[in-house]
Parts: structure tokens; sequence; C-alpha cells
């Protein structure tokens, strides 16, 4: 999944994606309202983290502006204020859901899943391709009766897999998935870790489609 945090406070911002992406997220962070709208519009995110009080453009008219354009991204609001009607104006604008400063890590991780769960058709907590079992809830991988231990890197590569398997998923699907817009690194990054995923999965498991992209053998 790839959320996008729009928050003014850096070191805020920087520490909630940190743990996001521990969390096996891909995640992008602006600090302006204007990128942010920018950015959410172009419809590439699971879920937008909104802070209210931004530069260039206020929470609110961030979200009003995506709601209005037809954009049904879920959108959890972030604050410093308090009250009901602060809530309500939030809620009032499109937002899914509302966050009060200081909040509890555990309780904005808890939120985002809740959020990301009520959204369209849900992705199976487990996923299987022939003798291959994807546990997405747990993170864990098994080959017939066998555990296979991957790295948080690999897991979230064999997921963007496994959630089509027999189907081809291009680089760039990979890419943007996996890793956030500010990687400026080698694409070639995603060959790495399939080559990885084959050395413990079997170099059968993933059929490279040359000029398309990778798919995982359903059989």
């Amino acid at each position: 999944m790839r959320l996008l945090i729009v928050e003014d406070e850096k070191r805020l911002a920087l520490a909630l994606a940190a743990g996001l992406r521990a969390e096996g997220f891909a995640v992008d962070v602006v600090h302006d309202g204007t990128e942010g709208l920018h950015l959410a519009g172009t419809g590439s995110y699971d879920l937008v983290v909104l802070d209210i009080m931004l530069p260039g453009m206020n929470g609110y008219r961030v979200c009003g502006a995506l709601r209005a354009a037809g954009n049904d991204v879920p959108i959890l609001m972030l604050t410093a204020k308090d009250g009901e009607y602060d809530e309500a104006e939030g809620l009032d604008t499109g937002a899914d859901d509302y966050l009060t400063k200081p909040f509890s890590y555990v309780v904005l991780v808890a939120r985002v899943k809740a959020l990301l769960r009520r959204r369209g058709p849900a992705v199976p907590p487990v996923l299987r391709a022939g003798a291959l079992t994807v546990d997405t809830a747990s993170r864990r991988v098994r080959l017939g009766e066998e555990e296979v231990a991957l790295t948080a890197k690999e897991f979230s590569v064999l997921e963007q897999l496994a959630v089509r398997p027999g189907a081809v998923v291009s680089k760039a699907e990979i890419l943007e998935h996996v890793w956030d817009f500010a990687y400026e690194g080698d694409p070639n990054i995603v060959e790495v870790y399939v080559s990885a995923l084959r050395r413990k999965l079997g170099p059968d498991t993933i059929t490279t489609v040359r000029g398309a992209g990778y798919r995982l053998e359903d059989r």
C-alpha cells in the first residue's frame, strides 16, 4: 500500500514515515498543502494522512478540493486543534477519520489499517500461488509446509506479485508501491530483489517477461 503524509512539522512527518515504512507501507512525505493536493490528485495513493494547519493551503481546503474532483482516497486528518466543531468541519469536508495531536503512534497505525480495510474490495489476507502462501497480516511466507524468512523489502516485492498471481507486474509498478517517489537509485534494484526471491523460493517461481515485467507462477 502507498501512503502520502502531508504534514508541515518535519520531525513528526519523518518519524511517522519511518514507522509506517517499517510496517511495510511505501510512504511519500510533503510539507505543503498545495503540493499535497497535487500529489494526492494523481490517484496513486491508497490513503492520505493530512494535517489541517498547513502552509500554502490548509487541510480542509485540500480535502474539499479532492472530494470536489471526485477523488475518494481515504483521508485521515491530523490537527493540534481540539473540539467537536473542528472534528465536524474536517468530516464535513470529506475526511474519513480524525486524530488530535498529541496522539499515540499505535493508534494512528490502527486507524490507518482500519481505513484501508474499509476501502473497496479487500485484498485477501492470505494470498496463494501454487505451493506458495503469503500471509499479508502476519507477513509470513510458506512454500509448501516450510516457512521462508524474507526481509521487509523482499516481502513487499513478493506481495505485489502475489496479489495478481499469473499476471505480469511491471518494474515501474513494483518501484511505485515498494519504494517512495523520492527514490533516486538504480531502478534495477527490483531485479536484485527478484533474484533474492528466486534464491529463496526457487528459480522457476518468478518469470521475467522481457520488456513487460515479472510474473509469479501460479502452479
